[in-house]
C-alpha cells in the first residue's frame, strides 16, 4: 500500500459524472477518512490559480472528471497527467435556428451565418471548440465543410475562473462567470445577427423550448459514435502522475468510488435524475430530455474501444483546428492500473 495522502483536490464539470455523485453522496470523503486525507474542492478555492487548475491541471494531487477538451489541452502543452477512466454519456448536441430562418436541414446551412463564441481571456476556449466540432460533424453528413458557412465570432471577455463556484444548500453549483456570459451567440441569434448556433446539454434543450428555437440537427443522437464524439463524449477521469506514482492507493480509491457511484446510479434511476439535475443546474425533466430516460445507465466508466477511439479522433480534431499545439497518442496518456486493481479486487470479493 502506498503512503497516505495529506490533501486530495477534486473538480468536476456541471455534467453527469460518477465523481459528481460520489462527492454529493459523501463517499469520496468517507473513503479517505481512515487515511486522514483532506478532500478539497478546487473550484471553491479563493485562489484563482487553484480554480484555474480545473482547466490547466497544474495542481498536484488532484483529480478531474468532466469535459475532455481542457484535459487534452493540458496534456498537449506538457502537463504530466494520466487518464484513469473514460465515461461516455450521450447528450443533446443541437444546431439551432429561428422559426423564420428558412433553415430546416443541414444542407440549408450552406452560405448562412453561424455564430461561434470566442472567449478571449482563457487558456483554452473549450466552448468554441465544442461548438465548432458540432458544426463540422453536422456539415460532414451532407458533404459540406465549415468553409461552406460564414463564421461570426461573439467575443467574451470574462474568464472561466474569475470567481469561486457557489454552492447552494442542496449541493448544486454555479461555476463562476460562465453562468452569466456563455450564451452571447444565443443573443446574436435572437437579434438576427446570425442564422444558427450550437448549444448542448440540458440547458440547450431548455433554452430551445423556452425560446421556440428550431433544431436543425442533434448530432448527439447520430448512430456513428465519431459524429457524437465531442467535449463530453467521452469525459475524462484524470489525475496528475504524481498521484499515481506516489499515492497509488489514492488513485485506486478514486476509481473505486466513481464505480460505486455508477453502480448505485444503475439501481436508482429516480434518485440519480435528481442528482444529475443538481449537477447540471437544471430540472429533472430537462435532464431526461438531454441525457435520455436511461441517463442513470449511461454513467459507466471504463476503457471501451469506442471511448478510446472517440477521444483520439477528437484530439486529432483539436490539433487540426489549432486548439492544441501538439498531437499525441491517447494510448500513451491512458493508465489502466488503478482501474484494473479495483476490478481485480471486486472479482476476488465476488468469488
Amino acid at each position: 500500500m502506498s503512503k497516505a495522502l495529506d490533501t486530495l483536490w477534486y473538480t468536476r464539470c456541471p455534467v453527469p459524472t460518477g465523481l459528481g455523485i460520489a462527492v454529493q453522496q459523501g463517499w469520496l470523503e468517507d473513503s479517505f477518512r481512515s487515511q486522514a486525507t483532506k478532500i478539497e474542492s478546487l473550484r471553491e478555492s479563493s485562489d484563482k490559480s487553484v480554480r484555474e487548475s480545473h482547466f490547466d491541471h497544474t495542481l498536484v494531487n488532484s483529480v478531474r472528471h468532466g469535459g475532455n477538451i481542457p484535459a487534452i489541452w493540458a496534456r498537449s502543452i506538457g502537463r504530466d497527467t494520466k487518464v484513469i477512466g473514460l465515461s461516455w454519456a450521450d447528450e443533446t448536441q443541437l444546431i439551432l435556428t429561428l422559426p423564420n430562418s428558412g433553415i430546416r436541414n443541414v444542407k440549408d446551412l450552406k452560405g448562412r451565418k453561424f455564430g461561434l463564441p470566442k472567449w478571449v481571456n482563457v487558456q483554452i476556449d473549450f466552448v468554441r471548440a465544442q461548438a465548432l466540432r458540432g458544426l463540422e460533424n453536422a456539415l460532414s453528413l451532407e458533404g459540406l465543410t465549415v468553409s461552406d458557412v460564414e463564421i461570426v465570432d461573439f467575443e467574451i471577455s470574462n474568464g472561466y475562473s474569475d470567481t469561486p463556484a457557489k454552492k447552494t444548500e442542496d449541493g448544486s453549483y454555479l461555476f463562476g462567470s460562465q453562468s452569466g456570459s456563455r450564451n452571447e451567440e444565443l443573443l446574436g441569434l435572437l437579434r438576427g445577427d446570425v442564422d444558427a448556433i450550437f448549444l448542448k446539454g440540458a440547458s440547450a434543450s431548455a433554452l430551445a423550448d423556452q425560446l421556440n428555437l428550431v433544431t436543425v440537427i442533434d448530432t448527439g443522437i447520430h448512430p456513428d459514435p465519431l459524429i457524437r464524439a465531442n467535449n463530453g463524449t467521452p469525459r475524462t477521469l484524470t489525475v496528475d502522475s504524481n498521484l499515481i506514482e506516489n499515492y497509488f492507493d489514492a488513485a485506486e480509491r478514486i476509481v473505486e468510488q466513481v464505480l460505486r457511484a455508477e453502480d448505485w446510479a444503475h439501481a436508482h434511476p429516480d434518485e440519480t435524475r435528481r442528482f444529475l439535475a443538481k449537477e447540471t443546474n437544471s430540472s429533472e425533466y430537462w435532464v431526461s430530455v438531454a441525457y435520455g430516460q436511461n441517463a442513470h445507465l449511461r454513467l459507466r466508466t471504463d476503457f471501451a474501444k469506442e471511448s478510446v477511439d472517440g477521444l483520439q479522433d477528437f484530439v486529432n480534431f483539436l490539433h487540426r483546428w489549432k486548439f492544441i499545439p501538439n498531437q499525441f497518442n491517447v494510448n500513451d496518456w491512458i493508465d489502466t492500473r488503478p482501474f484494473d486493481a479495483v476490478i481485480s479486487k471486486r472479482q476476488i470479493n465476488a468469488a
